[in-house]
């Protein structure tokens, strides 16, 4: 049964999987010391540019924990919108490794920081009794599925280089995102002005395994301690790095991204035509939101498993991945409108 609740739900990649059996024929280095692990560093360096330092990872938490980490002392803040992942959806794992406090930030309809709204909490630098902020983290693409313009990320990288804080991106579906912009990897970097970039792979396709790019200087000769300290070093670092090779050539990353996104459109657009279905939040990446009475609930997760994002408003949100299929959308709107009908 395929499902809506998360693009977490779908399968791997068939390439991702013949990356990894192609990994496991010889003896290799550990902990990233070897061939395949360096191919990949250099593969992300020809196509994110800004000669990035490269950290594989086990998952998403780890990822946003080692780049907080990276970025922070004990005694910092880190600026995150309200609806982050790194604020909701990671229990105290950010907090209790780094020791930093987190503002949770009012975001906008579209689940978006704006920039007057990070500057006006850029506040009390070198006050001993505050936590001094040293990151703002944001979400590429947002947890309502809306994507920064590039223009929209230039105006926050240039507020955070007039504080000196670093910027960090929580890109677990960065692919998504870059996918609805029609842009290169090197231009979102170059023109975003990012420090340090989670980057997800499991979401877009991989069986694990996420990466850490650091492009600030400053950030990158302490890197390797605090990934090995954060307990996200692979002994057999090669098969994360195996399958982002997978991903990244022949941009097979831009393939199931763009798949996903189009599916969330014409989600989107059936979803219109039913009756009582109100599409809540602007489709530009892989998910659809929309209101639908409490009582459709049961039996429509019964047929595909959906979330419910918004108790309150009973707001839902319907994710497509990489192997989502028209005809699957065709059953599940079908059904909407057999219970609205």
């Amino acid at each position: 049964m395929k499902s809506f609740a998360s693009d977490n739900y779908a399968g791997v990649l068939p390439e991702v999987i013949e990356a990894i059996l192609a990994a496991n024929k010889e003896h290799a280095s550990s902990y990233g010391n070897d061939p395949v692990t360096a191919s990949c560093n250099q593969l992300f360096a020809d196509i994110f540019g800004n000669d990035p330092m490269v950290r594989y990872v086990f998952n998403g938490t780890g990822a946003n924990v080692l780049s907080v980490s990276a970025c922070t002392q004990s005694f910092n803040s880190v600026l995150c919108a309200d609806i982050s992942h790194i604020c909701n959806d990671e229990s105290s794992a950010p907090e209790t490794f780094t020791g930093c406090r987190f503002f949770a930030l009012p975001t906008n309809a579209e689940g978006k920081l704006e920039p007057q709204t990070i500057a006006a909490r850029l506040i009390r630098k070198g006050d001993m009794h505050f936590p001094q902020i040293a990151m703002v983290s944001l979400t590429q693409s947002t947890e309502y599925g809306t994507v920064y313009t590039l223009e929209e990320l230039k105006a926050i990288s240039a507020v955070c280089r007039q504080h000196n804080v670093y910027l960090h991106i929580d890109g677990s579906r960065l692919f998504n995102a870059l996918a609805s912009l029609q842009c290169s990897p090197e231009e979102f970097v170059r023109e975003s002005g990012v420090d340090i970039l989670s980057l997800g792979g499991t979401k877009s396709g991989m069986m694990y395994g996420e990466a850490v790019l650091a492009f600030h200087p400053d950030l990158k000769p302490l890197l390797h301690y605090k990934h090995k300290q954060s307990m996200q070093l692979a002994s057999k670092t090669r098969f994360i790095a195996a399958q982002f090779i997978a991903m990244l050539q022949h941009q097979l990353w831009l393939r199931g991204a763009c798949h996903a996104n189009q599916m969330a459109q014409y989600l989107q657009q059936c979803l219109q035509t039913a009756g009582q279905v109100k599409v809540t939040r602007p489709v530009q990446a892989n998910v659809v939101f929309a209101c639908i009475p409490e009582s459709w609930n049961e039996v429509l997760m019964q047929h595909t498993p959906f979330y419910v994002w918004r108790e309150d408003i009973n707001e839902v949100r319907l994710m497509c991945a990489w192997d989502t299929q028209k005809e699957e959308v065709d059953a599940f709107v079908a059904l909407v409108a057999q219970i609205a009908g």
